[in-house]
């Protein structure tokens, strides 16, 4: 906008008066693009700046008749006003954004939100459980009790800071089960950093991220907020499957390659071998970051995408390969252990309306040796960890509260979910089916957000086996972002 022509002496009262409700008609149309996108409130901020001072330059050289003078300076005071208005919605928003961004959950994507310095966020969830009904299980052919308890299960704290435009900090440090030494079951907690990275941000296509990063994987890995899954406790195939948290240190790009089209794609640390199971498959062998072993390293990536023909719609798939031995040897034999993990999502949201479905295989190499490390050399046992594993699931949800209290801005959503997964799809040569891990999980409850921000969850589980036996739950939770 070129002010020269509103700084010039205004002949009469009148004409300033003409000039003043033209800068007050800019104004009103700031105000509507002021909404529309970052980049727009950069350039309202620009063009305020020169309002502001060309309403001061009107003012300087108003003509100097006592009474003219005196009305000058009303009017601009008015002008002044709207102005000063206008800078504070813009700087000091009412309310914080929570947008998912870069494969971030909401609370954790803050700082991409934020021209320069420091961002605070965070989540925190707890839940009770009760044992509902048969609360001794049978499991690998072990006999247990399980008890009613509850749990300050985490809280966490987003720390981030950016320092150009082009490069900012963002990370996660994690409080586990409220303490860190042990209680009176002689249990205790953990502090861990969920992860840590700097982006440099280059081109929408190609961005660099570098540190210890959220492996791509799967709903949950990267965005495991409360308020955004169904349940109480995350879902069985992603944490028995697909290790969450999953975490390594490494680096990769990410972007978006066409419209709706979003990747990442990083080079990370691997797996731990000896740390594989039979409960959890790869779980165990996460290093976290944590004085890692990099003899082996691994290949990890994720593509999705939001066609805009399809609004609400979003399918995608990523994977994990690479070796897990760390250049040791099992049962007394080298061995390279190559796992490998791939996983498919799709996602649909109308309206009220929420659908999710997930499906991951994954296998691990030279498993006859690591079964043969962990039986001492005998075989003929049930595996203690499977060659193959699966699982896959499917959820639905809806938000009823339109229907109850018409225009409330509160949610209420019944859902229900199926789960089945088996750790030990395929057992190692020489090692018997442990038929207890092959599960199929029957999960209903609600969810209610009385504000977007909080969610009250209550959820019944019903967990059977092929072999054993497991146990049913009724579990409910509190969680919240800021």
């Amino acid at each position: 906008m070129d002010v020269r022509a509103v700084q010039q002496m205004p002949a009469t009262m009148e004409e300033m008066w003409k000039i003043i409700q033209q800068q007050q008609k800019e104004i009103e149309a700031l105000k509507a693009k002021a909404g529309q996108s970052e980049a727009a409130q950069k350039e309202v901020k620009e063009e305020v700046k020169e309002l502001k001072a060309s309403a001061q330059a009107a003012s300087d050289k108003a003509p100097s008749a006592p009474a003219a003078k005196t009305e000058a300076e009303r009017k601009t005071d008015i002008l002044a006003s709207e102005v000063e208005k206008l800078k504070t919605m813009l700087v000091i928003p009412e309310e914080p954004e929570y947008k998912s961004r870069y494969g971030l959950g909401p609370a954790a994507s803050k700082v991409y939100g934020i021209s320069k310095g420091l961002s605070i966020g965070g989540y925190g969830e707890a839940f009770y459980q009760n044992i509902a009904e048969g609360d001794h299980e049978v499991i690998g052919g072990k006999a247990s009790k399980r008890d009613d308890n509850a749990d300050l299960l985490r809280l966490v704290l987003y720390a981030g800071y950016r320092f150009t435009d082009k490069i900012l900090f963002n990370s996660e440090i994690e409080f586990e089960h409220a303490s860190t030494s042990a209680n009176l079951n002689n249990k205790s907690g953990e502090v861990s950093v969920e992860f840590a990275n700097v982006d440099f941000f280059l081109d929408p296509m190609a961005n660099i991220r570098a540190g210890l990063v959220l492996v791509p994987m799967g709903f949950i890995n990267e965005i495991h907020e409360p308020p955004f899954f169904h349940g109480t406790i995350r879902p069985e195939v992603e944490t028995k499957i697909i290790p969450s948290t999953w975490r390594e240190l490494g680096v990769g790009l990410f972007g978006e390659l066409l419209p709706g089209l979003q990747y990442r794609v990083y080079g990370v640390s691997g797996l731990d071998a000896r740390g594989f199971g039979a409960e959890d498959a790869l779980r165990g062998g996460r290093q976290k970051g944590s004085r890692v072993t990099a003899e082996n390293l691994a290949v990890t990536g994720r593509l999705d995408y939001t066609p805009a023909f399809v609004p609400g719609l979003l399918v995608g798939g990523s994977f994990w390969t690479g070796d897990s031995a760390q250049d040791r040897t099992f049962n007394k034999q080298k061995a390279d252990v190559f796992t490998q993990l791939y996983e498919g999502h799709v996602q649909y949201r109308y309206r009220g309306l929420e659908l999710r479905a997930l499906g991951a295989w994954g296998s691990i190499g030279d498993a006859e040796l690591l079964a043969l490390d962990k039986a001492k050399g005998k075989a003929g046992s049930l595996a203690p960890v499977g060659e193959e594993f699966y699982g896959w699931y499917a959820e639905a949800a809806y938000d009823v509260m339109p229907w109850l209290i018409p225009g409330s801005a509160q949610y209420l959503a019944p859902f229900f979910r199926y789960e089945q997964f088996d750790t030990i799809a395929e057992a190692p040569e020489g090692f018997l089916d442990d038929e207890s891990r092959d599960r199929q999980v029957f999960q209903g409850g609600l969810s209610y957000k009385p504000i977007p921000n909080v969610v009250i969850k209550a959820d019944y589980r019903n967990i059977d086996a092929e072999a054993g036996k497991r146990a049913d739950e009724f579990n409910l939770g509190l969680g919240f972002i800021f």
